[in-house]
């Protein structure tokens, strides 16, 4: 088992901070991809690549030839994006160009982190199930009775017995600096909205977009103006 150092020290590289970054999407990605992305050697991404995977941060499919990495689990990408919320403004991601301004733009607006969502988005449709009483906070955060409900009725979810995903818990947005949802009911939320056309992928990265039909669903299921 890596101890608390040996894990911080796996974020200390800035390449390995950039493929953790970019495996928040939830995808598998090969290394060569993520090699372009971070611009580095292919021969330097292999190397960090199974650093990552060593110390449990990362797991790897292999597809013939190809090497596909992405985080290990819900756990992983929590820490993730944890860190990148506790990270100084100097280390923000800078645009080199229009396209990177308005990707970065698009992912403040609303991103999938991991499973669940982030930005502006992620952190309203938090803020609507506290307020209608489906999530409370008042001591560390759990889903209500009357959640538990909205769950089943809206979403057609229902945990299942022995579950070992928690049904709910907060992540703290790097961009907003405030809690959104993860958990299994963060999940949930994320997978109905993009089967029901609620969302919608803006290009390959991680920003979504609200649909006027995903509009409508979030203000009227949980009184969200989005």
């Amino acid at each position: 088992m890596s101890s608390l150092a040996e894990t911080a020290g796996l974020f200390a590289d800035r390449t390995r901070a950039v493929f953790c970054q970019a495996l928040l999407d939830g995808r598998a990605w090969t290394a060569g991809e993520l090699a372009r992305h971070a611009g580095v050697r292919p021969s330097t991404a292999s190397e960090q690549l199974s650093r990552l995977i060593e110390g449990g941060v990362l797991t790897q499919e292999r597809q013939g030839r190809h090497r596909y990495v992405r985080l290990a689990g819900p756990e992983a990408a929590a820490l993730v994006e944890a860190l990148a919320a506790y990270a100084p403004d100097v280390d923000r991601p800078r645009p080199r160009n229009l396209r990177e301004s308005v990707r970065l733009t698009a992912e403040a607006r609303a991103r999938t982190c991991y499973d669940h969502l982030a930005g502006r988005l992620g952190v309203t449709l938090a803020d609507a199930m506290v307020t209608r009483g489906l999530v409370a906070t008042d001591s560390g955060v759990a889903v209500t009775a009357a959640g538990r409900a909205w769950l089943a009725d809206a979403l057609g979810y229902e945990q299942p017995r022995g579950a070992r995903r928690p049904l709910v818990r907060t992540c703290l947005d790097w961009t907003e600096r405030r809690p959104h949802l993860a958990g299994a009911l963060g999940a949930a939320l994320c997978a109905s909205a993009f089967e029901r056309g609620w969302l919608r992928r803006v290009g390959s990265g991680r920003a979504v977009r609200v649909t006027p039909e995903g509009a409508e669903a979030f203000h009227r299921l949980l009184g969200a103006a989005v």
